[in-house]
C-alpha cells in the first residue's frame, strides 16, 4: 500500500499536469483524458518501485510539456520581430 506521502505526491503531480493541460497547444490531443487514463490505469499499484516509476513518468511528462510551452513561446516571439541579420551595421 502506498504511503500517505506518496499519495500526496501523486495528487499534487496530477493537479500540476491538469493545470498544464489547460494551455496545451493542440486541442484535439485530449491531454486531460490521457492523463486521467494513465492515473486510472495505475491506481491499484502496490509495489513501491512501480509507484516510483509511475511518478517518474509523470514528472517526465510534466517537464516535456513545459519544454513544449517554452518552445511555443519562443517561436511566437521570433515571429513577432522582423527578420534581421547580425552582419548589418
Amino acid at each position: 500500500m502506498a504511503s500517505r506521502e506518496t499519495r500526496l505526491r501523486a495528487l499534487a503531480l496530477y493537479k500540476e499536469l491538469h493545470r498544464l493541460g489547460r494551455e496545451y497547444p493542440d486541442p484535439s490531443y485530449d491531454f486531460h483524458g490521457k492523463i486521467r487514463r494513465l492515473y486510472e490505469k495505475n491506481r491499484n499499484l502496490t509495489d513501491k518501485e512501480e509507484i516510483e516509476n509511475a511518478l517518474r513518468l509523470g514528472e517526465y511528462i510534466k517537464k516535456e510539456t513545459l519544454a513544449l510551452y517554452s518552445l511555443r513561446k519562443y517561436r511566437h516571439l521570433k515571429r513577432m520581430y522582423p527578420n534581421s541579420s547580425m552582419s548589418d551595421p
